[in-house]
């Protein structure tokens, strides 16, 4: 594995980790506090947290090659509930772990189609995957903020990569079926 495709590797498994972490405590509101209107570019945590689901789709389905395209958001919230996006999200998380586990150094250049409807975009490997990435980063921010106007804690989404932070992610890791030591050991 080289740097890049380490970076990725990290990266991806933070994405699952972040998403369950998240979801996990949105699963405590009950179903009006999940779609009540909130502040923030899409006005619920049901409505932020299902935009991060369909372009998740969007995106890795053309990262490995199909053409979903634009019927990935024909549906703008196909998770109404938390439970139904707790199992899209994990899914789509596991395909991408596994497709960013799966990427050789040369693989990061490679061009990617990504359907639009009325036109294919083009673009490199790695620049889709950085901005999915920083997608899913933006988007839980706003959900994580929305969830602070509730009466549940948001939790922290940045204790994944110190080693310091150990501790503080352990039960969450073994939720997932994680190691700490065999997770770093495959991402090394």
């Amino acid at each position: 594995m080289t740097a890049a495709t380490r970076y990725f590797n990290a990266m991806a498994a933070n994405n699952v980790w972040a998403n369950y972490r998240l979801l996990a405590a949105c699963a405590r509101l009950d179903q009006a506090a999940f779609e009540a209107p909130r502040v923030g570019f899409f006005p619920s945590l049901q409505a932020t947290l299902n935009h991060i689901l369909v372009v998740d789709w969007f995106y890795v389905d053309g990262l490995a090659g199909g053409r979903l395209g634009p019927a990935a958001w024909a549906e703008p919230l196909p998770c109404p509930t938390v439970a139904s996006l707790q199992r899209a999200q994990a899914e789509v998380d596991r395909r991408l772990l596994e497709l960013c586990a799966g990427l050789a150094e040369a693989d990061l250049a490679a061009r990617i189609t990504l359907n639009r409807g009325d036109h294919d975009q083009v673009e490199r490997c790695d620049r889709v995957l950085l901005h999915l990435f920083q997608h899913q980063i933006h988007h839980r921010g706003q959900a994580h903020a929305m969830l602070a106007g509730t009466m549940v804690a948001p939790p922290q989404l940045d204790e994944f990569f110190p080693a310091a932070d150990a501790p503080l992610r352990a039960a969450d890791l073994a939720a997932l079926g994680w190691a700490e030591a065999k997770l770093w050991q495959d991402l090394a």
